[in-house]
């Protein structure tokens, strides 16, 4: 199973950006979906998840400004990004929750500069 992650660019700080990660149909069901973010020279860190049921939970840095959902009918799990900030710069990724290694993909870079 590959977790292909995109939608990631450069972006002003303020600005949006959705992200959108694609899931085959049999795994994507019966798994609690994730977000997460690395940032140079740092760990990889969760930002956002979603059961299948579609309860979320966020991180207190993004509480507020991104919102994570998904399309089960379409195996599509979505994390739309507002009023982005220098700090939310890094590679994002998407996996299940808990992550686990086999299902890491690229990831996509988000970049938040003037």
């Amino acid at each position: 199973v590959q977790l292909q992650a995109s939608g990631g660019g450069l972006v002003q700080p303020g600005g949006s950006l959705r992200l959108s990660c694609a899931a085959s149909g049999s795994f994507f069901s019966i798994n609690r979906m994730g977000w997460y973010r690395q940032a140079p020279g740092k760990q990889r860190d969760l930002v956002a998840s979603v059961t299948s049921g579609g309860n979320t939970d966020y991180i207190d840095a993004v509480k507020g400004r991104f919102t994570i959902s998904r399309d089960n009918a379409k195996n599509m799990v979505y994390l739309q990004m507002n009023n982005l900030k220098p700090e939310d710069t890094a590679v994002y990724y998407c996996n299940i929750f808990p992550a686990h290694r086999v299902y890491w993909g690229q990831g996509t870079q988000v970049t938040v500069q003037r």
